[in-house]
């Protein structure tokens, strides 16, 4: 039986655009892309964010418990890191992270389709361990 993977779509903003998606969503230069999602029931997430709130939770319900606490930490705290993570954006659908290639294939034509100078890049991944790279292996009950 072959393996039922489960699929996500990621995009990169321009820089003046992962701004705005961050702190004014609803910004008419969004219109375009928000009208996607709506289409989609689809969201937008930055993955800085998404990392710093692993981050703020890992700290509330104690570190030990999120493996990968560490990296994440000094992914955020990376300027660099920072400034790449800040534009980049994964798509949840229905409210899910991961969810069928269907839905990914049909989500991904219609940005590709949008030709929008607000996107920079599109990719789709899959839940398939072997396409994808391992976290680091940290003993994060040091801090």
């Amino acid at each position: 039986m072959a393996e039922s993977w489960q699929y996500q779509v990621r995009i990169r903003l321009a820089p003046e655009y992962a701004a705005m998606a961050r702190l004014d969503p609803a910004n008419e230069k969004l219109a375009s892309i928000n009208g996607l999602l709506i289409e989609h029931d689809a969201q937008l997430k930055c993955q800085y964010d998404a990392f710093a709130d692993y981050v703020a939770q890992a700290e509330r319900d104690g570190i030990e418990l999120y493996p990968l606490y560490r990296w994440t930490r000094e992914t955020i705290e990376n300027p660099g890191k920072k400034a790449k993570y800040l534009e980049a954006f994964t798509l949840y659908v229905n409210g899910d992270e991961v969810y069928d290639k269907a839905l990914a294939d049909a989500l991904e034509a219609d940005l590709r389709s949008l030709a929008s100078a607000a996107i920079t890049d599109i990719r789709m991944f899959d839940t398939n361990p072997a396409h994808n790279p391992q976290p680091p292996s940290y003993d994060d009950s040091r801090g």
